[in-house]
């Protein structure tokens, strides 16, 4: 098979590993963007890839998948650093009740 016919093969695994990069260091949305374009990048592949493009389809498959680990281990981050922030101010609240009810002080000792 020429190298021409594989070059779609060859950008999809350039995709892929693009993807993990953005999953890593990106905003969402800039995730989201690059997602965008698998569809076209996809479109009007034939069902059964070529053997030669086997091995890149492969890579590809894997990196999208370190990509969605990836972007699962930041959402979980984010999970936490949320539930942190609610506890804080959970605390914060109990402080500031406290102290709008005045000193605790007996006045009659």
């Amino acid at each position: 098979m020429s190298t021409g016919a594989l070059a779609r093969y060859s950008a999809i695994e350039r995709f892929a590993q693009l993807e993990l990069e953005l999953a890593g260091a990106a905003t969402v949305e800039q995730v989201q963007a690059h997602q965008r374009g698998w569809d076209e990048l996809t479109a009007d592949l034939p069902a059964t890839p070529p053997p030669a493009a086997l091995p890149m389809l492969q890579r590809a498959g894997l990196l999208r998948e370190r990509a969605r680990i990836e972007l699962l281990r930041r959402r979980e981050a984010a999970l936490a650093e949320l539930a942190d922030v609610a506890e804080r101010s959970r605390l914060a609240g109990g402080y500031l009740r406290a102290s709008a009810r005045g000193p605790r002080i007996e006045r009659s000792a």
